[in-house]
């Protein structure tokens, strides 16, 4: 159950990088998201997950930009991948299993990113628009982050 968790925060990851770290930081600091004592206690400090909350906030904002380039460019590619590697590491490391959880983690960052970047494809096409398919897909990250760690 905890490298599924791992493997979801890696999918949310890539479908808005920023989303996965700043859920499981304000998990970490405010929702019982064990970390003290790990290699990634630093994601519950203080100051952790207003930092990772106002990156993902500018996230969902720069999303709707026409110019944001593609989540599937190298250096777009890689944040998921590390991000959401960190995220699942997290989510692993408060059960005791870092490693497992930054496996998942990143493999679900591949997931979210190939995957997400398809299925908002075809629904902008039958939106005929990219923005309410950029909308939806705010929607899930944000609502499937809440379930995740909530779950954790």
């Amino acid at each position: 159950m905890i490298l599924l968790l791992a493997l979801l925060i890696g999918v949310i990851a890539g479908l808005r990088a920023m989303m996965a770290p700043a859920a499981v930081a304000f998990a970490a600091r405010f929702g019982g998201l064990a970390l003290t004592g790990t290699p990634l206690a630093f994601m519950g400090y203080a100051w952790t997950p207003w930092i990772f909350g106002i990156a993902a906030l500018g996230e969902l904002v720069t999303d709707q930009l026409p110019k944001t380039p593609s989540r599937k460019v190298p250096p777009q590619f890689g944040a998921r991948i590390v991000l959401g590697g960190l995220s699942g590491g997290c989510i692993g490391a408060a059960h005791a299993m870092l490693t497992g959880g930054i496996v998942a983690g990143v493999a679900g960052a591949v997931i979210g990113t190939l995957g997400g970047s398809a299925v908002r494809a075809k629904m902008a096409a039958a939106f005929r628009s990219d923005r309410p398919a950029a909308l939806i897909e705010d929607a899930v990250a944000i609502v499937l982050a809440v379930a995740v760690v909530c779950a954790a």
